[in-house]
């Protein structure tokens, strides 16, 4: 998952990411907290709101798909695995509640050998 595959006219495509990720850009919206209209207008797509958390989700998604396999199994995983130590919120769910330092940190920990 290389992060210029997603550029388009400097900001990240919710069309890249969702033809990458075998997915529609509602899903994506839904997945990230997002408006359902959050990715039909180019305003609401250059928003700091909407741009950062594509970041995040992009992020993360990057750093989990050498272990999951694939984009598409890390993106599963992002919105199904219920991570211990966070009540079972999923990182999805974490995203969403502006916590996605915490799912890096904990990726930090899990990946340096640690216990979740």
């Amino acid at each position: 998952m290389e992060f210029q595959e997603f550029i388009e006219d400097q900001v990240f495509s919710p069309t890249l990411v969702a033809s990458a990720l075998r997915t529609t850009k509602s899903e994506i919206a839904e997945t990230l907290g997002l408006g359902q209209d959050a990715f039909s207008r180019s305003s609401r797509i250059r928003a700091t709101k909407t741009q950062t958390r594509l970041r995040q989700m992009l992020e993360i998604l990057h750093r989990v798909s050498s272990h999951t396999g694939s984009d598409l199994a890390a993106y599963a995983w992002f919105r199904a695995e219920q991570l211990p130590g966070f009540g079972g919120m999923t990182p999805d769910q974490l995203v969403r509640e502006g916590k996605a330092n915490a799912v890096r940190a904990h990726l930090d920990r899990v990946m340096a050998g640690g216990y979740a």
